[in-house]
């Protein structure tokens, strides 16, 4: 794998697409309320199936909603489970990466399972005292969960930042896979 390949950390709209579309044919169609969503980095696939919110009382409290939605989320896991793994090998076989699996029923989601990849990184002193600030204050239970808080922090506050640099970044791949033009 060539050193671009690798630095290459955007999901290509083709690949999440073909994604989509091969768990979209594996899987029942009974489980789908809509089109999945699939992520992809190089090490993992994530695919949240749609479902339909649980159907409550009219006057049903937040909590029951909530509970509601827990016990219909559950059994989907479950009743599901053994379908999930024979898709998800055949995944990991033919994409080379391993398969998360959740389900998404309006703004809830639930992740079934994910995968936690240790990666490496060089700090000077000024930001490991960060880290180990949020770990004495319990924030954090080591340096790797303070990184990983902090990675989530940004993520969440500045989603629409990383979201037009996720597109410059596309652009700027689709530039170079076009290279020079000849005269």
């Amino acid at each position: 794998m060539c050193n671009h390949d690798y630095m290459n950390t955007e999901q290509q709209p083709s690949s999440v697409e073909r994604l989509r579309g091969w768990f979209t044919g594996r899987m029942p169609s009974e489980w789908l309320d809509g089109a999945l969503e699939v992520k992809l980095d190089r090490e993992e696939i994530t695919v949240i199936v749609p479902m339909p919110a649980p159907e409550t009382a009219g006057e049903a409290s937040a909590s029951e909603q909530a509970a509601a939605w827990e016990g219909r989320s559950r059994r989907f896991r479950e009743d599901t489970r053994q379908q999930r793994i024979e898709i998800a090998h055949e995944a990991e076989h033919t994409f080379g990466r391993k398969v998360s699996w959740g389900v998404r029923a309006g703004e809830r989601v639930v992740m079934f399972t994910t995968f936690s990849v240790p990666v490496m990184t060089r700090l000077r002193q000024s930001e490991r005292l960060v880290l180990d600030t949020l770990v004495d204050a319990g924030v954090a239970r080591s340096r790797s969960d303070a990184l990983a808080w902090c990675v989530r922090l940004v993520g969440e506050h500045e989603d629409s930042w990383l979201t037009d640099l996720r597109e410059a970044l596309q652009h700027v791949e689709q530039v170079r896979a076009e290279g020079p033009r000849s005269a």
